[in-house]
Order: structure tokens, then C-alpha cells, then sequence
């Protein structure tokens, strides 16, 4: 596999309503979208960076100087055997999870394509379609116990709400009294801290079924700690950023189901090393997301199918994130169930009128 071509196109896509979490809330998505071309065929990879960096310390600006100066070049300095063997290539350069994965998953989809299978094919998914959860940001009460009633009528299986300190207690149990047994879990992105613990322990008695992320988003030692602390199992996200971060996570008992989002730990092959570690540990998996346009949320898709991903995910339907998508398809579930995309690769196309004009700039880095 020759690569001749790495475009950059940085979008901004308006959200349909602010999503609010306890460290921002965003009106609109900023994405890099890459695409590499080989041989007369294209494919799409998603860069999940924020502009400034909120949820982990990578941002947009520096994620575009590493792909236009190191990765992309690298790439291209020679041929490509399997895609699973590209971010070894890189290995000089630490760190850096999302840039690095926003262009090996352009070289899985492309070459997949290029093979004439689906991506989940080369994955060893096992579905042809996922079940999935959606994740609500933060509303007045009552906005959220409707948003949450709609969801369930919709079929979701799994809701997640977002918290914070002063915004959980009185929340969860206005959602409890309507829907008592639901399957519920909350994400505090890193909100509380030890100190907390009586308000955790709250939180522990409104029958969750996890609690994600609940301490600093760079810590295993406490949430270790915490596990001891609260029946409410602990589920890790921003803590794991890589193979190595989810063994030590396991092997400190610092949390007992995984979130894995393809950008922060690194890419494709490092979602099929978490899996198969967490498989042989009988460790649930489900795949987390970012609000990712369509390019992104195919990838989801695809890699959630693979046996090891048993609990429903946040690869909910795009049309409740956006009014309008940058790929043809729409990515759309029915009672909580939401089909795999079919055709070679991510099984999606790019709608490019309406790419084109949700795009800030594009850069085209050749052989």
C-alpha cells in the first residue's frame, strides 16, 4: 500500500443544542478530518483533539504540526503492509494518542477499501449491528428527566448523565422517581476528588450500574482507592490513554469496565490489544465517544462489533448531535440498535458541497 497523498481539512459543525459538561460546554464541533489517498482510493480518518486542550492535554493546533510535519511524512516515506503496524512507525515521537490515530484509522479505512471487505471484517467484529446508549449533557432538571423519558421511549439502552459537584444528588433521584429501573450510569469528567467521599457515597446508593471517571483525569492510585470505598463499580476514561494505561488500571483494581475511544488510546491496533487484554481479564468493554461526525461515529461503529464490546456505547443516532452531517449516510439507530454501515471500509461517503462549506482550511501534504 503506496500513499501518495495526506489532506488535513479542519470543519466546524454546529451542534444542535450546547452539550454542557463539568469542564466546558460546546455550541459546535472542531474536527480534523484526513483523508490519505493510494492507488485511486480514498480513506477517512477523524482527529477527536479539542481546540484547546479540555478533556486531555492534546489540542488541534499542536495535533496539525505533528500530522503535517512527522506522521504524515513518515507515512508516506514508504510502503504500508497492514495498517496495524503504523503507529510502530511513530513510536520516536511519545505520546499523542489522538493525532497519531486520526490518520492510522484513515490507513485501516482505506485500506479496507481497498481489500473490498467492511472495516469491522478486519477487526474480527462479529455483529452486523450494536445496541447503543446515549450521553446527556447538563439541563435543568426537568429538561433532563424529559430528555431522559424521551431516550428510554426511544429505545436507548443505557443513559449516561453528566455531573458535577451541586449537580448530581437532586438530579439522579428527580430521574429515579420516574424511571427507578432504568440502566443509568453518570460521568463526572474528573469532578470530585477523594474529599468528596460522603457525596460519593451518595451518588453510590441510586443504583448505577458505573460511575465513570470520578476522580483527577490523569489518576489510578485514588480511583483504586475509591473502589474499595462504594458498591457502584468504576469505569476509567481519560486515565487510559494506551494498552499499558488500561493493564496497570486492571491490574490496580482501579476500575472493573473500560471506556475505550479509539483517539485516546491511540488508534486501531491499540483498541485490538485493549480487547483482547480485557476479554482474557472477562473485563466488560463498551465503546465511548466525542462527539464525532459521521467519519468518526462509523469508526465507532465498526470496532464496537468486535466480541469484546458487550455493553451499549455512546454511538447513539448523529441527527440528536447535528442537524447535518458531513458524510452522505445517516448513522441512525432504531430501538437502541444502530446497523453497521455497509460497504468496504467505514461503509461511509463524505457529502462534499456541504463538507465544504463547514470547512475552515485545507492542506495537502504529497509524496
Amino acid at each position: 500500500m503506496r500513499i501518495e497523498e495526506v489532506e488535513l481539512r479542519l470543519v466546524r459543525l454546529p451542534y444542535r443544542s450546547p452539550f454542557k459538561t463539568s469542564f466546558a460546554e460546546e455550541v459546535e464541533k472542531h474536527a480534523v478530518i484526513v483523508t490519505i489517498r493510494s492507488e485511486g482510493v480514498e480513506g477517512y480518518g477523524e482527529g477527536v483533539m479539542d481546540p484547546f486542550p479540555h478533556y486531555r492535554e492534546e489540542c488541534i493546533p499542536g495535533a496539525m504540526h505533528l500530522l503535517r510535519g512527522a506522521f504524515a511524512p513518515e507515512l508516506m516515506s514508504r510502503e504500508v503492509q497492514h495498517p496495524s503496524e503504523v503507529t510502530a512507525r511513530w513510536v520516536e515521537w511519545r505520546g499523542n494518542p489522538m493525532a497519531k490515530s486520526a490518520l492510522e484509522l484513515a490507513v485501516w479505512d482505506c485500506y479496507a477499501r481497498q481489500q473490498g471487505v467492511p472495516l469491522r471484517t478486519l477487526l474480527g467484529g462479529v455483529r452486523t449491528e450494536i445496541p447503543v446508549g446515549a450521553s446527556l449533557g447538563m439541563n435543568p432538571i426537568d429538561t433532563t428527566v424529559e430528555n431522559v423519558t424521551r431516550h428510554v421511549e426511544q429505545g436507548y439502552q443505557r443513559v449516561k448523565l453528566k455531573i458535577e459537584p451541586g449537580w448530581d444528588i437532586d438530579m439522579l433521584a428527580a430521574v429515579r422517581a420516574v424511571h427507578p429501573d432504568i440502566e443509568l450510569t453518570v460521568d463526572a469528567n474528573s469532578a470530585y476528588t477523594l474529599e468528596m467521599m460522603s457525596l460519593l457515597r451518595q451518588i453510590d446508593e441510586f443504583g448505577l450500574h458505573y460511575i465513570e471517571q470520578p476522580l483527577h483525569w490523569d489518576d489510578m492510585v485514588d480511583h483504586a482507592y475509591l473502589a474499595t470505598q462504594l458498591k457502584t463499580e468504576l469505569c476509567l476514561d481519560e486515565t487510559l490513554t494506551s494498552p499499558a494505561r488500561v493493564k496497570a488500571a486492571l491490574d490496580l483494581k482501579a476500575c472493573t469496565v473500560v471506556n475505550v475511544k479509539v483517539g485516546r488510546v491511540g488508534g486501531l491496533q491499540a483498541v485490538r490489544e485493549i480487547h483482547d487484554m480485557c476479554v482474557a481479564r472477562n473485563v466488560p468493554m463498551w465503546c465511548g465517544g466525542m462527539l464525532e461526525t459521521g467519519i468518526g461515529r462509523a469508526h465507532n461503529i465498526h470496532l464496537a462489533t468486535m466480541p469484546g464490546f458487550v455493553l451499549p456505547g455512546d454511538t447513539a443516532s448523529a441527527s440528536r448531535t447535528y442537524a447535518r452531517d458531513i458524510t452522505e449516510q445517516q448513522l441512525e439507530a432504531t430501538n437502541g440498535i444502530m446497523p453497521v454501515p455497509e460497504g468496504p471500509g467505514i461503509g461511509v461517503t463524505l457529502d462534499a458541497a456541504f463538507l465544504h462549506s463547514v470547512t475552515e482550511s485545507v492542506e495537502v501534504i504529497r509524496r
